[in-house]
């Protein structure tokens, strides 16, 4: 049976809008601004269709984006490369398409459930998930019927895994290691997807971005995600992306690279001028990438094609990616992003990042509440409350810091919320 359930849509200080489905047929929708009392009309009187409320919704986030800024960055999390809830698999089994933290769990529990997993060709025994809580004596059970309950955090688990892993003992170490690695080589391969511009919008995304940047300054991407979507969507378009790495045969880690862009000289008769180019980014890839991988020195940071990298350079979930992130290169990374978001006049855009990670929450949080000249735009796939960090933003919308909510994700409406000008609704 259907029942009613009003969602937000859009949240700003200064307006509130909602959608309430009334039942499963789109045209029976009622849509509600500010007070949730008064159902909200057409200019005729008439009922408010879904049409006319989406373009309510991109007036909205037109009006917060054009603002002239100076400085742009974009956060995107891991819910910009979730695409549907299905694991889908190649041959290598690599996923084809992003799936959400808990797919990846159930993957972990299937494949580790027979004993066994193929590692870089090779079979190895392992033990099964509910073995490994065991073990490790993880606090909560974490089967219902064969499945994972709703309640179970692979982060949490990986934590608890991780921090048992001095006191295993000898006759275990083995195959306790064999389950580590695999569950990490799972985490890889489900975030080892291509980009498809059938599935993705991450190029429409781009170039939405770019009408917004300033020509003399770059736009800035950092994101949270192992996966190359961002640099296989810009070198489509042929972008010139800064990483962080050298520009040579063998991509070096060098944060200073981040400082520079690219100009040409245009002679004049009585002055130099310098053109900017176009569609120029920083990207910086806050935890790590498939990339990334140690020379055989093991002294400097190399970036290579993610099909010959095999012990990439990621930060996996768990509670100790907040140390991990005062580690080369992740400080060098940190360190920039916390810069950007205390320039004057900055637009910040996060998209699938559900603030759950609280060392990138509560510096974006600490940003939002001393940098007067930060403006910040939170998309996600909800808007309303989804953890403490995620409440103390709606707390400082409230209190007239310059925050706004818009419920969308990359893959489906957001490039149709912030493309285009205000004249098109």
């Amino acid at each position: 049976m259907f029942r009613n359930k009003r969602e937000a849509i859009w949240l700003s200080k200064n307006s509130k809008l909602y959608r309430e489905y009334v039942s499963e047929k789109k045209e029976d929708d009622r849509f509600y601004k500010n007070d949730l009392l008064h159902e909200m009309k057409k200019n005729d009187d008439s009922p408010m269709d879904d049409i006319t409320f989406k373009n309510l919704i991109k007036k909205e986030s037109l009006k917060f984006l054009h603002n002239n800024y100076d400085n742009i960055v974009v956060l995107v999390g891991a819910g910009a490369s979730v695409t549907d809830n299905k694991f889908k698999k190649d041959t290598s089994g690599r996923a084809k398409t992003g799936v959400t933290v808990s797919k990846i769990a159930d993957e972990v529990l299937g494949e580790l459930s027979n004993g066994s997993y193929c590692l870089r060709g090779k079979t190895i025994v392992v033990f099964s998930l509910d073995r490994i809580a065991e073990i490790s004596n993880y606090s909560d059970a974490i089967l219902s019927n064969d499945k994972l309950n709703d309640e179970f955090n692979l982060e949490d688990f990986l934590s608890n895994m991780f921090a048992y892993e001095k006191f295993v003992p000898e006759n275990y170490e083995e195959t306790f290691n064999n389950t580590k690695n695999a569950i990490l080589d799972i985490i890889i391969k489900a975030t080892s997807y291509n980009y498809d511009s059938k599935i993705f919008k991450h190029v429409k995304f781009l170039n939405i971005l770019a009408k917004l940047t300033k020509p003399e300054s770059k736009l800035n991407l950092v994101t949270t995600n192992y996966d190359t979507l961002i640099e296989d969507a810009a070198e489509s378009m042929k972008w010139a992306v800064f990483d962080g790495f050298s520009f040579s045969q063998t991509p070096q880690f060098d944060s200073t690279m981040f400082d520079w862009n690219l100009v040409k000289d245009v002679p004049n008769v009585k002055t130099n001028e310098n053109i900017y180019k176009l569609n120029v980014a920083n990207l910086l890839k806050i935890h790590g990438s498939l990339t990334w991988e140690r020379s055989e020195t093991g002294k400097n940071i190399i970036r290579n094609n993610k099909n010959n990298v095999t012990k990439p350079i990621m930060v996996f979930p768990s509670s100790n990616k907040y140390a991990q992130s005062y580690q080369e290169p992740y400080f060098d990374l940190f360190n920039k992003f916390q810069n950007l978001l205390h320039k004057p006049n900055t637009l910040l855009i996060t998209t699938g990042f559900s603030f759950a990670d609280n060392h990138i929450a509560r510096m974006i949080i600490s940003a939002i509440q001393t940098n007067d000249g930060l403006s910040t735009l939170i998309t996600d796939f909800k808007i309303e409350s989804q953890n403490e960090n995620w409440d103390e933003l709606t707390k400082a919308m409230d209190n007239y810091y310059n925050v706004a909510f818009l419920k969308a994700t990359l893959n489906d409406e957001l490039t149709d919320y912030l493309g285009g000008s205000m004249d098109d609704n």
